[in-house]
């Protein structure tokens, strides 16, 4: 069988769940799983003696499945991780802590001033009628 461009092209790296770029470095090409970010991805690369300057077309069949069985092994990532951060969440509201009564009412969680930011958290600025002084 002679390998073509166009199969070449269609290669791709599915590392839990997620189809990794194949045009870019391993290093960088891993932080799209949710879960892994520069520092885990520097770490799956030493751990299974990666080049970080490869690129992931450039990779063997082995040694994309040693990176997804390490990361199985070692991480919680995509949707466990998801899973698991929602409920963290669900538990402190639950608890009905201070932390948990923010996440329910839908404000900043961690300190941060309220009377003129927060606008991500709390959503568009709603007018308040005979506000003018």
């Amino acid at each position: 069988m002679r390998l073509t461009n166009a199969y070449l092209e269609n290669f791709v790296a599915r590392i839990a769940g997620v189809n990794i770029p194949t045009n870019k470095r391993v290093e960088i090409a891993l932080q799209y799983i949710h879960g892994i970010g520069a520092h885990f991805a520097e770490q799956i690369c030493e751990a299974l003696s990666i080049d970080r300057a490869r690129r992931v077309n450039d990779l063997s069949d082995a040694e994309v499945l040693a990176i997804r069985e390490y990361i199985d092994a070692n991480f919680t990532v995509e949707g466990d991780l998801r899973r698991e951060v929602s409920m963290n969440v669900k538990r402190l509201m639950d608890l009905g802590c201070y932390r948990g009564l923010r996440h329910r009412r839908n404000l900043p969680v961690r300190g941060q001033r309220t009377h003129t930011n927060a606008r991500t958290r709390k959503g568009p600025a709603k007018a308040i009628a005979g506000k003018k002084k």
